[in-house]
């Protein structure tokens, strides 16, 4: 794992800040901005002794590339994305009896989101950003021919990434499988299913697997899942973006429990 990463926009960096500010490096602003959202940043990385340097639009250009950085730039110590240890270790815990007892409705139903090789950073840092807003416990995608953290997804999950678990798989629909031995229920998202997301029971513990833009779901993932389900579509397009979807899918599950 690299030494550093770089953290890019305003609310990306305020979010580390707030979350985690031991991992923060170096903050970078653009010389000459004094806006009041820069002043509350400053005032943040004052507060928690992280060094501030101002520099040019070039030097802000280097270190995060292509990407719109709106005058500010973090160095940030990255933070290891969980295993499937990790998130079986989590998911015993979430069944410790006092746990459950402490639970909204003394229940225990953990939702997570899962995405079979999604390739666009954009999609996967929405993702994330809804699965966070839904109080879903992590995200779950594989490690190869996917999407893999980076400053791109962080700016658009717009601090989520500092609060919501990335669990790495080598193996998704191996994860899968151990996840419906957990007692979970998997289900898949396909355009040309006959039961609707509304008609399917998710106030349980629930993963919601999104297949990847274009090619949907593989065969072997959709053989994991315990049914499939397709959201109501009125118009021509035939299927929606993959982070609108599941924005779509874990909010249906987030209605069914009330929340």
């Amino acid at each position: 794992m690299n030494p550093s990463e770089i953290v890019h926009g305003l609310h990306a960096v305020q979010a580390v800040l707030a979350k985690d500010p031991s991992r923060v490096l170096r903050v970078h602003v653009l010389r000459g901005r004094e806006d009041g959202r820069v002043a509350a940043l400053l005032a943040a990385a004052a507060a928690t002794q992280v060094t501030v340097e101002r520099v040019d639009a070039a030097r802000l250009a280097r270190l995060a590339g292509d990407a719109v950085h709106q005058g500010v730039v973090a160095e940030v110590r990255p933070v290891a994305p969980w295993d499937e240890d990790r998130l079986s270790a989590e998911l015993a815990r979430l069944q410790d009896p006092a746990v459950v007892a402490a639970a909204p409705g003394g229940r225990y139903a953990p939702l997570l989101l899962a995405l079979d090789g999604v390739q666009d950073p954009h999609n996967l840092g929405a993702c994330l950003r809804t699965a966070d807003a839904c109080g879903a416990l992590a995200v779950v995608i594989p490690r190869d021919r996917a999407a893999q953290p980076n400053a791109t997804m962080r700016k658009v999950a717009a601090g989520a990434a500092e609060t919501t678990p990335i669990v790495v798989v080598t193996n998704l629909a191996r994860c899968l499988r151990d996840l419906k031995q957990a007692g979970l229920w998997v289900v898949g998202a396909e355009a040309g299913a006959q039961k609707r997301a509304a008609d399917v029971d998710m106030t349980g513990g629930t993963v919601i697997v999104m297949g990847a833009e274009g090619g949907g779901l593989r065969q072997l993932t959709r053989q994991h899942c315990d049914l499939l389900v397709r959201l109501p579509s009125l118009g021509a397009v035939e299927s929606l973006n993959v982070s609108v979807a599941a924005g779509m899918l874990l909010y249906e599950a987030q209605r069914q429990r009330g929340a």
